[in-house]
């Protein structure tokens, strides 16, 4: 069986930190550099880095950054945001990434999945997932540009797609638990998680360690990630390690 992993979220903007609801109402949470390596001395398993304006403003991801931040880790690292093409990948790989995250560029343009996981191999891409429940499709929409543009996609069907052409792993954020610190939502994340055969890292909601060890034993995800409860000492990554040992869960 596979051990769980715990995984810190950095969003950046402006070369900044920051935490909002629902993906608005963004609030500063400190220097990445800064963060990056606190978590990495805390015991993180992962770390995962979103540029989160980058392709909403048409940019590529902040690399300076992404050197600063790597060079403070020795856990695996994600970045994600703006990443357009296999050359936008490559340099974010050179400056010190283990997988690129694909989130807005995926969906405008599938092929960039199977081209990124035919050049650096599936393990080496993530699709991340941006989730909304609505009510006309009667299951949960995919969103784009941060959280701006809906799109036509049904989310367990973009990410049975984007597994058949290559992602390697699915990053799922449910955008109406973002931020609310109300738990994960458990019943998106398991129809993703019973839908694909690749690791699935469930995102948005975490309040409290035992959000945690929820949503491990209803969805069968193998990942958790969460940004606020680190960032703002709420609880912290050895805390809710602790708690999830005591509960029997397997984690590294």
């Amino acid at each position: 069986m596979l051990t769980k992993r715990i995984i810190p979220c950095l969003d950046v903007k402006d070369g900044r930190v920051v935490k909002g609801v629902q993906f608005v109402d963004l609030k500063d949470a400190g220097d990445p550099v800064e963060l990056a390596a606190f978590y990495d001395e805390q015991g993180a398993d992962e770390l995962v880095f979103l540029d989160i304006s980058a392709s909403h403003e048409g940019r590529e991801t902040m690399v300076e950054v992404v050197e600063e931040v790597a060079g403070t880790l020795a856990i695996p690292f994600t970045v994600g945001g703006g990443i357009n093409s296999l050359a936008d990948m490559k340099r974010v790989l050179r400056a010190g990434a283990d997988k690129v995250s694909l989130n807005t560029s995926a969906v405008l343009r599938p092929e960039l999945i199977t081209e990124g996981a035919d050049y650096f191999g599936s393990q080496c891409i993530v699709v991340a997932i941006d989730a909304k429940y609505d009510d006309e499709l009667g299951s949960w929409r995919i969103w784009t540009h941060g959280g701006r543009n809906a799109t036509e996609w049904e989310a367990v069907a973009w990410a049975k797609e984007a597994v058949k052409r290559g992602a390697g792993e699915i990053l799922l954020t449910s955008m109406d638990c973002d931020g609310e610190k109300a738990g994960f939502d458990v019943s998106l994340t398991k129809a993703i998680n019973d839908a694909v055969t690749v690791p699935v890292i469930a995102s948005g909601g975490a309040g409290c360690k035992d959000d945690f060890y929820e949503i491990f034993e209803q969805s069968g995800c193998d990942a958790a990630l969460a940004a606020s409860i680190f960032h703002y000492k709420e609880t912290s990554v050895q805390e809710v390690k602790v708690a999830l040992k005591e509960k029997g869960v397997e984690i590294r």
